[in-house]
C-alpha cells in the first residue's frame, strides 16, 4: 500500500477552533468570496448518520473500491486524533464499506469523523456511539477485503479532490473541503460573512419587534439589494 503509515502534517490548533465555530455554510461562503468555490462541496448525497453531527479536522485520505475496507481499515488503525477520515470508495452501491465495529474503532482511537463516497451499514449503532459518520446511505451486505488501496494520496471523494493534509468541515448541510495552502484566507472571509450575518439578524429581529409592538417599521432591505436594484433601473 502506498505510503502506508504516513499522515500528513495535523492542521494547527488555532485554524481548527476558529474553522469549529463555522458552519459548512459559513465555509462555502468564504471559498465563494475569494472565488474558489467551484469543485470544493462535496455530492448532496453524502450526509451524516445524524443531523447533530458535526466534524472538522486534517483530511487523512483512502483510495478503496469495489467495497473492499481492507484499506479503510488500516487508516483506522494507524490514525491518530484531530484526523478525518476521508474514503473514496467510487460511490460503490453493493456492498458496505463499514459498520459500528470499525466505527467503535475509530472511535476509541479519537478519529475525529469518517467520511465514505459509498454505502455503510449499522446505522443505529454508529448513531450510538456519535462519532460523526457520512456516506452515501446504508446497505447490509458485507464488505470485501482485497487491497492494496491507496492512503495519503490525492484522492476524488464525492466528486471533490481531497489532498491529505486538507480541512474538512462537515454538519447536516454536507461537507466541504479547504486546500490546506488557502485555509487562513478562507477562514477570514467566512468570519466576515458570518459578522454580516449577525448584523442582519439584528436588523430582522428589530422589525420583528417594531412590528409586534406596532412601531414605525424600519427599511429592512439590505443596502446591496438596493444598490442591485438602483443599477438594474440605470441599465
Amino acid at each position: 500500500m502506498k505510503n502506508y503509515y504516513e499522515l500528513p502534517e495535523l492542521i494547527s490548533e488555532d485554524l481548527i477552533e476558529r474553522a469549529s465555530k463555522l458552519s459548512s455554510a459559513n465555509i462555502c461562503d468564504g471559498l465563494s468570496k475569494l472565488g474558489l468555490l467551484a469543485g470544493r462541496c462535496m455530492s448532496g448525497q453524502i450526509k451524516p448518520v445524524s443531523d447533530k453531527m458535526s466534524v472538522v479536522g486534517t483530511a487523512c485520505t483512502v483510495e478503496t473500491k469495489d467495497g473492499d475496507n481492507l484499506p479503510l481499515h488500516v487508516a483506522i488503525y494507524n490514525c491518530r486524533p484531530g484526523y478525518v477520515i476521508v474514503v473514496s470508495g467510487k460511490a460503490f452501491e453493493e456492498r458496505a464499506y463499514m459498520g459500528d465495529l470499525m466505527g467503535g474503532a475509530a472511535e476509541a482511537i479519537g478519529v475525529s469523523g469518517i467520511i465514505v463516497d459509498g454505502y455503510i451499514r449499522d446505522k443505529t449503532g454508529l448513531d450510538e456511539i456519535g462519532m460523526p459518520m457520512f456516506s452515501r446511505g446504508y446497505k447490509p451486505a458485507s464488505p470485501a477485503k482485497k487491497g492494496p488501496g491507496g492512503l495519503n494520496i490525492p484522492v476524488e471523494c464525492g466528486s471533490v479532490l481531497v489532498n491529505p493534509g486538507d480541512l474538512i468541515v462537515g454538519d447536516y448541510d454536507g461537507v466541504v473541503v479547504v486546500p490546506r495552502e488557502k485555509i487562513k484566507e478562507v477562514l477570514e472571509a467566512a468570519e466576515v460573512k458570518v459578522a454580516y450575518e449577525e448584523k442582519r439578524m439584528a436588523a430582522i429581529n428589530e422589525y420583528r419587534r417594531c412590528k409586534t409592538e406596532g412601531s414605525d417599521l424600519p427599511d429592512l432591505t439590505p443596502a446591496w439589494v438596493k444598490e442591485m436594484m438602483e443599477q438594474k433601473r440605470e441599465a
